[in-house]
């Protein structure tokens, strides 16, 4: 593992998980909660391009390939710690938002990187 993709993966990765959950505690007190995840996600899903095309330089597509697994990772055990075990939300957490989110964690880096690869 070199340098930059310990940055790449674990720097960005809890970066942009970070940015997630602090919308989320912003907005929490004037967002219904069923809502919540699907204001957040066109945020996430905009600063996340902006990482991948601008920040993260690797052309291989097995370097985005394990990214989009870091990243993944990285979204669900923070999620797991950090939002369902710290608030215990009554409703629970685990919905339709919060799946698509994870799927486009994982699929993101993995279009990029599709991307990146074809245009070198």
């Amino acid at each position: 593992m070199t340098k930059q993709f310990l940055i790449d993966a674990f720097v960005w990765g809890f970066t942009l998980w970070l940015i997630g959950y602090l919308l989320g505690i912003a907005l929490f007190f004037v967002v219904p909660p069923a809502i919540l995840g699907w204001i957040i996600m066109p945020i996430g899903i905009v600063i996340t391009l902006w990482v991948l095309l601008k920040k993260i330089k690797a052309s291989s597509f097995q370097y985005f390939v394990k990214l989009a697994v870091v990243w993944t990772l990285i979204v669900i055990i923070f999620d797991y710690f950090f939002l369902l075990q710290l608030f215990k939300p009554a409703d629970g957490y685990y919905k339709f938002d919060v799946y698509v989110y994870y799927a486009l964690t994982l699929a993101l880096p993995l279009l990029i990187g599709w991307k990146k690869r074809h245009e070198v």
